[in-house]
């Protein structure tokens, strides 16, 4: 694993999991240690009643975990525009047809829990050992806060990790061609000029996962297993994936989704 992680507990009840994190991702375990006070690794994993990563020193910006319960997905679930946001139109849902999808590229998964609250069922991939820890432990208390939800059961049933942390591409050519309905790609894109302006507390992040400098390779795996199409979430000025043109792309204010399309949506 990355030289420049370390595991903390974020109190000494939490060691012996924290114990075990550090032998899942061959990380030194500091100890309980508030990050703040960490002076040798750039970032860390904290371990407390949700997992962190944290970067370090005492102006460091906040932790980045997964929530899928409160912040800013909750909001977005309650008052984020329905089955109107592009996301949505992009990947072909409308009433009654609420398409199974495969969020190949993952990350923090807010793309994924948004398909899931509308209907969808998603499941989500993730290459990258600490992201995919992020979002186990996401889903984890996911499925702790929908035993008194019902809301958030029924999201909670249709949402769901593939249980091996392994690169989309490899794991995409393994399916069958037409398997998938449709294939959801949003890989990190290298960020230039003023796209190089990330939230403070996304910094940590970003540097820990980097760009996808293989994303071109997704695309003909992915368009292979799917059946309706692929969906690829690009920035808004960024060149095709693979430079394929799209069947065609809905585009935002700062970003746009590219659909590589088979055969047509019902409805």
């Amino acid at each position: 694993m990355s030289p420049s992680l370390a595991i903390v507990a974020a109190a000494p009840e939490y060691i012996p999991a924290a114990e075990e994190l550090s032998a899942q991702l061959d990380c030194p375990l500091l100890g309980a240690i508030p990050p703040a006070d960490v002076i040798d690794f750039p970032q860390v994993l904290c371990f407390g009643e949700q997992l962190q990563l944290c970067a370090t020193g005492r102006k460091a910006a906040g932790p980045v975990w997964v929530d899928f319960v409160a912040g800013t997905l909750a909001h977005r679930r309650k008052y984020g525009g329905g089955k109107t946001q592009p996301v949505a139109k992009a990947v072909g849902l409308r009433s009654g047809f609420h398409p199974k999808v495969l969020d190949a590229t993952a990350g923090l998964g807010r793309d994924a829990f948004v398909l899931a609250a509308l209907g969808c069922e998603v499941q989500m991939l993730e290459r990258n050992p600490v992201v995919f820890q992020l979002l186990q432990d996401g889903v984890r208390r996911l499925r702790q806060a929908s035993m008194g939800d019902a809301e958030l059961a029924a999201i909670s049933e249709r949402l769901s990790l593939v249980d091996s942390c392994i690169a989309a591409s490899k794991w995409l050519v393994q399916q069958p061609e037409e398997s998938i309905p449709v294939v959801y790609l949003d890989p990190m894109f290298p960020a230039r000029g003023k796209a190089a302006k990330v939230k403070k507390e996304m910094v940590a992040f970003h540097h820990l996962v980097g760009a996808d400098e293989d994303a071109d390779s997704l695309l003909a795996p992915a368009f292979a297993a799917c059946y309706y199409r692929t969906v690829v979430k690009r920035p808004k000025l960024a060149p095709y994936l693979a430079d394929k043109k799209p069947n065609f792309s809905l585009e935002g204010k700062s970003g746009r989704f590219d659909l590589y399309t088979k055969h047509g949506v019902p409805g």
